[in-house]
């Protein structure tokens, strides 16, 4: 199983060097779902055959040629594979062609070898769906990995790949990444693909890209993936070089904004805090300079502009799928929270959306502006460590309660969507419960580059590729 603990790179590297196969690299990664999987529940989809037949002929020259990955059953169509998007109702459902990332991933000459758990649709900062039941944190069973793509990062954490699909529309890369102590970059807005079927999806909000290992694995990952698709409605700036070659370069001095205050007020635990001042610290120690300041928000009109768009998205995912499948669900096909999400969504007028779309693009000119003045802006990525297995629930009551408690759980993230900036969770602080608690860092709109640089720094400064859970290789 030590093939397990190379990063993605390495095990590409490996392979060239015919020190290795790839039929041996994805029979050894299957081996360790195998073995994981039922503590976990992290892969719900097994590809096992398809992958070992894909192992077994001509790799191609991709960067990733014979290395083992694992696709979120979210949005990345793999065809003739089921994408069930957390959902009873599509759980049959099989696309009938690969997205475009999918074939980008292909031609890097990654080999999936299953499919990762999400909650239904991606709604919550969990991973509970009730269709295949909840996945559990490899550093706690008890606790939740995050979401929506907490499959992904339980998954790499245990080390079953050195990387996973997983993509991010209010933190759902790096909600799950800091939970399970793993490296998580959502890139700029345009600079992942979501086609053929999507310009974009709830109005710019998701973006597209990975949980992983190291630092340089994310960077060639992006590299091999980003991109103009031909009829994109917009497209990120052209990076000056590959942003493998990022990783490593000297980051300069850069001017690090940081804050410990959540827009929308909510109480911050003192081992989220003590992160954040903790990285600060370790900037400072490597020349930045670190100063305490973050642009001016109105909270709570964000909050409502941002739920008008989920809540209206929400509705048109249902009558998108509905055209593929050919029907809409029965309300027993889908969980309380969908249905009453639909509900809201439909009850909002498309004059009422696109003034919320307008209110989330004046914030983004707001703190566009600010970041004129800083190169970064560190805060927490949550405002609590990890919490249970059921928090996030909804009750007799409320179908809703899992959605209100998001956001006292995770109110720092959902900035750079409607920002459309890129943003990373690090994994440099344990608490003394020995829980990942994940500290982030957004940077200016197309500006990966910088993020590449200092995370790299952090990476060599404090390794976090040794912090293995309880349940890993």
């Amino acid at each position: 199983m030590e093939l397990l603990h190379h990063d993605a790179t390495a095990q590409a590297a490996l392979i060239r060097a015919k020190e290795i196969t790839a039929h041996e690299l994805v029979s050894t990664a299957i081996a360790q779902v195998e073995r994981l999987n039922p503590q976990l529940n992290a892969v719900i989809t097994p590809m096992y055959e398809l992958a070992l037949n894909s192992a077994q002929q001509p790799l191609s020259d991709g960067a990733f040629a014979g290395v083992p990955f694992l696709l979120k059953d979210l949005q990345a169509a793999y065809e003739g594979v089921p994408m069930s998007a957390g959902s009873r109702w599509l759980k049959d459902f099989k696309p009938n062609g690969d997205s475009e990332l999918v074939k980008r991933y292909k031609q890097a000459g990654l080999i999936v070898i299953g499919k990762t758990n999400t909650p239904e649709f991606g709604l919550l900062p969990t991973t509970e769906p009730q269709l295949h039941g909840a996945t559990r944190n490899p550093w706690d069973v008890t606790l939740t990995p995050g979401g929506s793509s907490g499959g992904s990062a339980a998954a790499v954490a245990a080390r079953m790949t050195a990387m996973a699909h997983a993509n991010d529309g209010g933190g759902s890369i790096r909600i799950p990444a800091s939970c399970c102590g793993v490296f998580g970059l959502k890139p700029t807005r345009g600079r992942n693909p979501l086609g053929p079927h999507f310009g974009d999806i709830f109005s710019g909000l998701v973006a597209e890209h990975a949980v992983t290992i190291s630092v340089r694995d994310s960077a060639a990952l992006l590299d091999a993936t980003a991109g103009y698709d031909a009829g994109d409605p917009y497209i990120a700036p052209v990076p000056a070089r590959p942003f493998a070659q990022e990783v490593g370069a000297d980051p300069g001095k850069l001017r690090i904004a940081f804050s410990l205050a959540p827009p929308n007020g909510a109480a911050v635990h003192p081992d989220c805090i003590a992160a954040v001042n903790d990285a600060a610290k370790l900037c400072e120690q490597l020349g930045h300079h670190v100063t305490e300041a973050a642009p001016q928000l109105h909270g709570e009109m964000l909050g409502k502009a941002f739920f008008t768009v989920w809540a209206a998205g929400c509705a048109w995912t249902i009558d998108s799928y509905s055209f593929a499948v050919g029907g809409k669900p029965n309300d027993d096909q889908i969980e309380p929270l969908t249905r009453v999400m639909i509900e809201i969504g439909r009850k909002r007028s498309a004059p009422e959306y696109l003034l919320a779309v307008q209110t989330l693009q004046i914030f983004a000119r707001r703190i566009a502006q600010f970041m004129n003045d800083y190169d970064l802006l560190l805060t927490p990525v949550l405002a609590e460590p990890p919490v249970p297995l059921g928090t996030f629930n909804a009750t007799a009551e409320d179908a809703i309660a899992g959605m209100k408690r998001s956001g006292s759980f995770s109110p720092f993230t959902a900035i750079q969507n409607m920002t459309g900036q890129p943003a990373m969770s690090v994994p440099l602080y344990w608490n003394e419960a020995g829980l990942p608690i994940g500290v982030q860092f957004a940077a200016r709109y197309g500006d990966e580059a910088t993020l590449f640089r200092l995370a790299a720094q952090l990476e060599a400064a404090r390794p976090w590729a040794d912090q293995r859970p309880p349940i890993s290789a």
